[in-house]
């Protein structure tokens, strides 16, 4: 069987000055995606829609989108008939955010020492909903204080949540917090925000909550209407299924080989998708192949399942087929410990040369655990151009004088010989959900980063391929 061909080959001997230029192109591609108008499609249409700007009273639009924020004094979801509504405050911060662009929804926030709840009378089915809080002070109140549970109807979505160890972990002053629950007919949704008991002095926040509908096949239900998914780690042939009286915290998105994209630019559920710089650990070398004249075919999966932009960068192993075989190009995610994560990874083989099954053929190890021995892009979508996702289920559990910190990694290696025509493998996007535990999904509050992003790192020349060499 032919391996690595000359026209793969072609990729070692781009003339210099030309492959410079490409690398510049590129690397602002990389590193922003432009807003032009007509160029992004809302493909799904949400029933409802509520950005609601906690501790104002004004509407404001942001440009982001764009999305209106509605003041949430004198708002029909924040009933103040409640005594307990009555004993918050609105309040402004003190200062600006650093480290974001658009200051709506962080400048306003509610606030109180005592409990308070959001009312949201909502049509049935998945929402997302999104919190939005900013670390900074209010009212002369010491952020440090700030130790709170949220909960929505049963569900606890954070416990003795610390929006200060969070953004010191994160190196960011504003956070956001997004989950997926299941409205039920002719019941309200109620968030509610409790000051912990568990610390003097302590109270609630929000800036900022949005609710979103999403469809009912997005995550619970897949676009091949499938329930079931491999439960990587288990005993041979175990599978997981995720009803909807499950919730979901959105721990990562991400765009990998690509730009970060907005929540105005997703396909109309306001997602937000990171760029993989932050969680890429082993990649020696990788290339970052790129066809920005891609149309994808949706044939296989609901055109609104990932932006189109997502399908049309990647990240593969490189050029070298001797050194491929003797790494994985891996990924590293930290989570919390003892959950359950869905993880959703998105395909689409754009490159010319790839276009029939067994072309490109790899490996998938999730937490250093098997989860795909033969994974074929061609193979599941069937044709070139074709986006595809692939979900799997993995239980994380805590490991010996280990805190309840954890890492889930994403590892990708070539198939053996026999199996594949390139010892490559390719990434297009990955999300990664926990799934609630007994009603719960509160995790530990993080511990501060002690060590420099990059500390343990490896990684080798990376290659940046324009679409006019999209062919191996």
């Amino acid at each position: 069987m032919e391996k690595f061909h000359d026209k793969y080959l072609l990729l070692n001997y781009i003339p210099t000055v030309l492959f410079t230029s490409l690398y510049i192109i590129i690397f602002f591609h990389h590193l922003s995606v432009p807003v032009v108008s007509g160029d992004w499609t809302h493909f799904y249409k949400p029933t409802e829609t509520i950005f609601l700007y906690c501790g104002s009273s004004d509407n404001v639009t942001s440009p982001d989108g764009p999305r209106t924020w509605t003041g949430d004094i004198n708002s029909e979801y924040f009933p103040l008939h409640q005594s307990q509504n009555k004993a918050s405050i609105n309040a402004t911060s003190s200062q600006q955010p650093r480290d974001v662009f658009e200051k709506i929804p962080y400048m306003k926030a509610r606030l109180s020492r005592s409990q308070f709840t959001y009312t949201f009378n909502l049509t049935p089915g998945q929402k997302f909903i999104r919190l939005y809080f900013y670390d900074s002070s209010y009212q002369n109140m010491d952020r440090s204080k700030a130790f709170f549970s949220v909960k929505a109807d049963s569900f606890t979505l954070l416990g003795n949540f610390s929006t200060s160890l969070a953004a010191e972990a994160s190196r960011q002053d504003t956070i956001l917090k997004e989950f997926c629950v299941n409205v039920v007919e002719n019941q309200n949704l109620n968030l509610t925000f409790t000051p912990s008991q568990d610390y003097k002095g302590s109270y609630a926040f929000i800036n900022g909550i949005e609710i979103v509908s999403m469809p009912l096949d997005l995550y619970y239900t897949t676009a091949t209407g499938a329930t079931e998914f491999p439960y990587v780690g288990q005993a041979a042939g175990a599978s997981y299924s995720l009803s909807n009286s499950k919730a979901l915290e959105i721990v990562y998105r991400v765009n990998v080989g690509g730009a970060h994209i907005s929540a105005g630019h997703d396909t109309g559920m306001y997602r937000s998708w990171s760029t993989d710089d932050d969680y890429l650990t082993e990649a020696i070398p990788s290339a970052l192949p790129v066809n920005i004249s891609l149309k994808p075919n949706f044939r296989f999966i609901h055109n609104y399942s990932a932006p189109e932009p997502l399908y049309q960068t990647a990240r593969t192993m490189g050029r070298n087929a001797k050194q491929n075989q003797n790494y994985r190009l891996t990924w590293q995610f930290p989570v919390d410990s003892k959950f359950t994560y869905l993880v959703r990874l998105h395909f689409c083989e754009f490159q010319g040369e790839i276009k029939e099954h067994g072309n490109r053929v790899f490996e998938i190890y999730i937490a250093d655990q098997i989860a795909e021995k033969r994974a074929d892009v061609i193979g599941w979508s069937g044709g070139n151009g074709v986006p595809v996702y692939r979900d799997y289920a993995v239980m994380m559990e805590s490991k010996a004088n280990q805190n309840q910190q954890n890492r889930l990694s994403i590892a990708l290696h070539p198939a053996p010989a026999w199996m594949t025509n390139y010892f490559d493998a390719i990434l297009n996007g990955i999300e990664i959900f926990k799934v609630d535990s007994s009603g719960s999904l509160a995790g530990p509050n993080p511990e501060p980063q002690t060590t420099t992003p990059t500390t343990g790192r490896q990684f080798g020349d990376c290659v940046y391929v324009y679409a006019l060499y999209s062919d191996y």
